[in-house]
């Protein structure tokens, strides 16, 4: 018995050191990429002051082109006529042309200069992109593993042989749990926080406009910046609702489906999604409740995001003791051999139907659009 409280004790020192280090690793990677994000915001913004005074050079050197042609032509017209001249004007004709020919050697010298820096920034961009995407996968994983590691293994008195199967069990729906954050992390960065970040632009934009050019294009400017605010706020709604819409638990299943393709509906205008339910709603338990919301939710959203899809079917059968549903779209469709097990949303799908003890079937060519079968068996409250 002492040999083992021992034993025990020595293993949860190891697995606290263990557990510490992840952490601080953890905490570490996260600076790294916080940091990498302000350095992507720094060159980001820094490129489109480089491209904004290319822009300008080579307006300047079109000029100065068009300046040291007419002065050429000056100078030789004198060089043939001297007699027609005064010194004066052969000296001037002469000035001209060579400080024009100077001003366009330093301009096309600062375009050079300017289009060397640009590449530069266009590589560090692409180079800050790869470590952030790199350190948000490894903070998913270490999260993942720390995860596993502090829910399941501190109960180490389970059987033996059942461990491995909660083990693998347990690992998948934390890193389903993981990348749903990072799904939401990314839908936020990229949506909101992307738009607020071009608000600020935007704002100092209005604020340069006013002082230069007047209130007139200052007022115009701040419309645009209104629009963009509206769409921010647009973004932060459908993530809100995408999370768990409040109807579910109250309503059910088919009224939450119905408002939940309603609002879809609005926010894709150029979509028509057509919904058909037949037999009797019926409320079942709020995990299938669940769980089919979010299969018709994902096969929706892979139809408009991947499909591109104009039109989008979503029928519901309720047979005695199964429950039927389709969802059609004649959008681009894929094949499915390269998809296979590369996506996420359908290993997520499979895994959900498979808890349900039901059936799902994908029919998808290139060009063609996509079909998703699914048949789940409807069970009384069994255990």
């Amino acid at each position: 018995m002492n040999e083992n409280t021992i034993d025990i004790q020595f293993l949860e020192k190891i697995f606290e050191n263990m557990m510490h280090t992840m952490d601080q690793s953890k905490n570490d990677i996260f600076i790294i990429s916080e940091q990498s994000r302000k350095n992507f915001a720094d060159v980001e913004e820094e490129l489109a002051a480089i491209k904004e005074d290319i822009s300008r050079v080579i307006t300047e050197g079109d000029y100065l082109e068009t300046k040291t042609r007419h002065s050429r032509r000056r100078l030789a017209d004198v060089s043939k006529n001297l007699k027609d001249f005064s010194e004066e004007e052969v000296r001037k004709a002469y000035e001209v042309a060579n400080d024009l020919l100077v001003k366009l050697s330093i301009n096309q010298m600062e375009e050079k200069q300017l289009r060397v820096r640009r590449d530069e920034l266009d590589r560090r961009l692409m180079g800050l992109l790869e470590t952030i995407d790199r350190a948000d996968q490894l903070v998913t994983q270490v999260t993942a593993v720390i995860n596993y590691l502090t829910s399941d293994l501190k109960n180490v008195g389970e059987a033996l042989e059942t461990a491995r199967h909660k083990q693998e069990f347990s690992i998948r729906i934390i890193q389903a749990q993981e990348e749903e954050r990072k799904r939401l992390s990314r839908d936020i960065h990229d949506g909101p926080a992307q738009m607020l970040a071009n608000v600020l632009i935007r704002s100092g934009l209005i604020e340069k406009t006013f002082v230069e050019k007047g209130p007139e294009p200052a007022l115009s400017e701040l419309e645009s910046l209104k629009g963009m605010v509206r769409g921010a706020l647009h973004e932060v709604r459908r993530i809100i609702y995408d999370l768990r819409p409040m109807a579910l638990d109250d309503l059910g299943v088919i009224p939450t489906l119905k408002k939940y393709l309603s609002t879809i509906g609005e926010y894709e205008s150029d979509v028509d999604i057509h919904f058909q339910v037949s037999g009797k709603d019926q409320r079942m338990d709020s995990n299938f409740e669940v769980s089919v919301f979010r299969l018709v939710q994902e096969s929706v959203s892979n139809a408009l995001k991947h499909g591109k899809s104009k039109d989008i079917w979503v029928k519901i059968e309720w047979l005695n003791d199964i429950m039927n549903i389709i969802i059609k779209d004649n959008g681009r469709g894929f094949d499915q051999k390269e998809v296979k097990e590369k996506s996420f949303g359908l290993i997520g799908m499979k895994e959900r139907i498979e808890l349900l003890k039901g059936e799902m079937e994908i029919m998808s060519t290139l060009g063609t659009g996509t079909t998703v079968f699914f048949r789940i068996p409807l069970q009384s409250d069994e255990a």
